[in-house]
């Protein structure tokens, strides 16, 4: 069972849950709290995301020997905190969950679906993500405007952490925030009992807008997560069929979906800990530190009701303001990478600009018709050229 464990492998699995849950635990919670989700729904759906992931990672890692690491989707809780508040509150949101864990359940099993989301224009992908980050990269300097000596000191923070070790930023600016939440703003007590969230069974309302938030949840989750995870393994020399592992995601999304988990995916930034040299310098003892990391994320999830009540006592701008700091790196990114080709610009701008408006229409969130506006401006401009 324990073939080829080593120290170092679960110290890079431990360094990887860290950053995993320390540097965007606050974008998730900014994204279910702002789709409709109650305290006690917001706790149990970190916990099922935490389970979900956790349990994915070691029973994936055991079956490929391979360093499968797994995370929330980051992108998704940033599609779901910007996002206008859907007809039917948290219940609609819970059945647009459960339409996306269906189609990356569908993607996988389905090579046409995964081969159709690969395609779609990198600038649009980008674009769109982009601007469904916009809103929360902004909250830093809100944080500033609104609470001066805090919002200073989580900046100030970050960025000296960032100049020498970028990896530790985010969570040293965590580490900032809770201390301020803790010693200089004046908190209600947290009872113990709330510390281990309960499961909370949330009945999906299916509807139109639950389709219109579920398609860009799909969408951001494959082309920014599932993909790019694909990626990252096969840079570091392992090469697994990516759609069983689509199909795995597609599933643990599924089951933490009624439990207020939005997804899980293949994850990127914190895989590369698992899956590089660092980890291990056997290749093939490496997916250990992806088990190590899934074990961290169960006992995180144990107490994910205590993150969760301390944090929504908090004022949401500071939590804000540390989720806009964990996701200016992939704001860059996403910026880069809609406007790096000229012939692209226009349409990936359009898709930016619908999609950072917060247009809401029949009941669709902006991300959708953002791409759609973009993806016509996108054809349209190859069929006047041809």
């Amino acid at each position: 069972m324990f073939r080829g464990f080593s120290l170092q492998a679960a110290s890079a699995g431990m360094l990887s849950a860290f950053v995993g849950c320390a540097s965007s635990f606050a974008v998730v919670l900014a994204g279910l709290s702002g789709i409709g989700a109650s305290p006690a729904q917001a706790a149990s759906g970190l916990m099922a995301l935490s389970f979900a992931m956790g349990v994915s990672a070691i029973i994936l890692s055991l079956r490929y020997r391979m360093p499968i690491s797994i995370a929330w989707s980051t992108p998704g809780a940033a599609l779901l905190a910007t996002s206008a508040a859907v007809e039917g509150g948290f219940a609609t949101a819970v059945a647009a969950f459960i339409i996306s864990a269906l189609m990356i359940i569908l993607a996988g099993l389905w090579r046409p679906l995964g081969n159709a989301v690969a395609r779609i224009p990198a600038p649009l992908a980008n674009a769109m993500l982009a601007g469904v980050l916009l809103g929360l990269c902004l909250a830093p300097v809100k944080a500033v405007a609104e609470e001066p000596v805090s919002g200073l000191a989580i900046f100030v923070v970050w960025a000296l952490v960032a100049r020498f070790r970028p990896l530790l930023a985010v969570p040293a600016a965590v580490a900032v925030a809770l201390g301020l939440l803790i010693l200089v703003i004046e908190l209600p007590p947290i009872p113990m009992s709330a510390i281990v969230p309960e499961p909370v069974f949330v009945m999906p309302a299916f509807s139109l807008a639950a389709l219109g938030l579920a398609v860009p949840l799909f969408i951001v989750t494959m082309a920014s997560q599932n993909i790019p995870g694909i990626a990252v393994l096969n840079v570091n020399d392992y090469h697994p069929a990516p759609g069983p592992l689509f199909t795995a995601t597609g599933i643990f999304s599924l089951i933490g979906a009624p439990f207020g988990g939005h997804a899980v995916n293949l994850a990127a930034i914190t895989a590369a800990l698992c899956a590089g040299k660092d980890a291990h310098p056997d290749p093939e003892r490496r997916y250990w530190a992806a088990i190590t990391a899934g074990v961290f994320y169960i006992l995180f999830g144990l107490f994910a009701g205590g993150a969760t009540a301390l944090v929504s006592a908090a004022p949401p701008v500071l939590i804000e303001a540390v989720a806009g700091l964990a996701l200016l790196g992939a704001f860059g990114g996403a910026v880069m990478g809609a406007v790096k080709e000229e012939r692209d610009r226009q349409a990936a701008i359009v898709t930016f600009i619908v999609t950072a408006s917060g247009l809401t229409f029949a009941g669709v969130s902006g991300a959708f018709w953002g791409l759609l506006a973009g993806g016509g401006i996108y054809w349209l401009s190859r069929f006047r050229r041809t």
